[in-house]
């Protein structure tokens, strides 16, 4: 461990199928007034809806509603969501749903109390809060994102053609999150394969980088076993509780910052990923499949040690009489053989996109340091057309 870092996660978790009901602890803690946070549906159908809201009734609790959370969260619903906010004077946020819901309202939360415009503000000029936060509370009913235990933020602008992520610090965390496996398992199974590979390329985000002997490292490969593994039970039967209860618990640990400390990370597969999500609006993790494979293999070369022990440590590649490339590569098509397995999409044209949309698509992404090629925008546009 070559860095220097600090670490505090100040999120309370309640794990397990009978979870929920640590919501009447929570609940006490906070003021009358509860905006509840759902997207199109689904909780009212599975009966999450009617179980939260009774509990909230039996807590003396005043229920405002904000229901239509879209899976990529736009900047006018997030300024709906504030006006909401603001107009009933809410002490709670209450998400229940995926990691869209989850993102919106840590979103809001930042903004109900600041006179400036939120995407303007969070998203074009990345400052931080200097305003009283609302405090937010989940309730997971999708695995994937890690957002129920971070303070990270992803809104969508279609007018301009972006999706940004924030993360914001440590006091915009989630104040408690209820994960019950069970509320995953009405998922369709798409969703959830859109979630399980969200989950590896969070991992894979933060342990391509770096040369340096990484306990962080050690504990991603162990994660990313534990997905592999896990998928590919909950794809035979979506139904299995253990596979799902340690896809949602890897999900949490994937992103919660722990497995970055001590190192950089590359997070260049999600600003491709989220370009694309721009332009076109489709699964957020059906994007980042599409495009790792081209941008694993094109920086595949600056950093061959890491891919050739990811190969040996997480795929179980023998790496006798061969070449650390030879080696990374067998790794990168075992992954490869994984995500046609489990269903993930394998190209951009599976999303929409079309060769006359990739230059829109690279001007919309982010380009970061902290892998181990920093890309040119000719990079990206070869990244993308390999991605076709």
């Amino acid at each position: 461990m070559l860095g220097n870092f600090s670490y505090k996660n100040a999120t309370k978790l309640y794990f397990g199928d009978d979870s929920l009901k640590y919501l009447n602890d929570e609940l006490p803690k906070y003021g009358k007034n509860v905006q509840l946070i759902y997207g199109g549906g689904s909780v009212k159908r599975n009966g999450v809806y009617d179980a939260v809201m009774q509990i909230l009734k039996a807590n003396g609790k005043t229920v405002v509603e904000d229901a239509g959370v879209m899976p990529n969260p736009t900047a006018e619903k997030l300024r709906e969501g504030v006006r909401i906010a603001r107009e009933n004077n809410v002490d709670l946020l209450l998400a229940v749903g995926g990691g869209s819901c989850c993102d919106y309202a840590k979103a809001v939360s930042v903004s109900v109390h600041c006179d400036d415009d939120p995407w303007d503000k969070y998203f074009i000029r990345f400052e931080e809060p200097d305003c009283e936060i609302v405090p937010v509370g989940c309730i997971l009913t999708m695995a994937g994102t890690g957002s129920e235990m971070n303070a990270g933020s992803v809104i969508t602008n279609h007018e301009q053609k972006l999706k940004i992520g924030h993360v914001f610090g440590e006091e915009v965390m989630p104040k408690f999150s209820i994960l019950n496996p069970t509320f995953t398992l009405s998922l369709p199974k798409r969703q959830m394969v859109a979630g399980i590979y969200d989950i590896f390329n969070h991992i894979c985000e933060q342990y391509f980088s770096g040369e340096d002997d990484n306990t962080s490292d050690y504990i991603a490969e162990a994660l990313m076993k534990s997905v592999i593994h896990s998928s590919l039970i909950a794809v035979e039967d979506p139904q299995d509780y253990e596979a799902r209860s340690n896809i949602m618990w890897s999900a949490t640990w994937a992103l919660n910052t722990l497995i970055s400390r001590g190192k950089t990370t590359d997070w260049m597969v999600h600003m491709l990923g989220q370009a694309v999500g721009a332009i076109t609006d489709a699964t957020h993790g059906m994007t980042l499949a599409a495009v790792s494979l081209p941008y694993y293999r094109f920086i595949m070369p600056y950093g061959v040690k890491k891919f050739a022990r990811f190969a040996v440590e997480v795929w179980g590649v023998d790496p006798t009489g061969k070449t650390d490339t030879q080696t990374a590569e067998e790794g990168l098509a075992a992954m490869e053989a994984w995500m046609k397995k489990i269903g993930t999409a394998m190209d951009l044209s599976e999303l929409g996109v079309t060769e006359d949309m990739i230059e829109a698509i690279a001007d919309a992404t982010i380009i970061l340091d902290g892998g181990y090629k920093a890309l040119t925008r000719d990079d990206v546009v070869s990244v993308l057309k390999a991605s076709l």
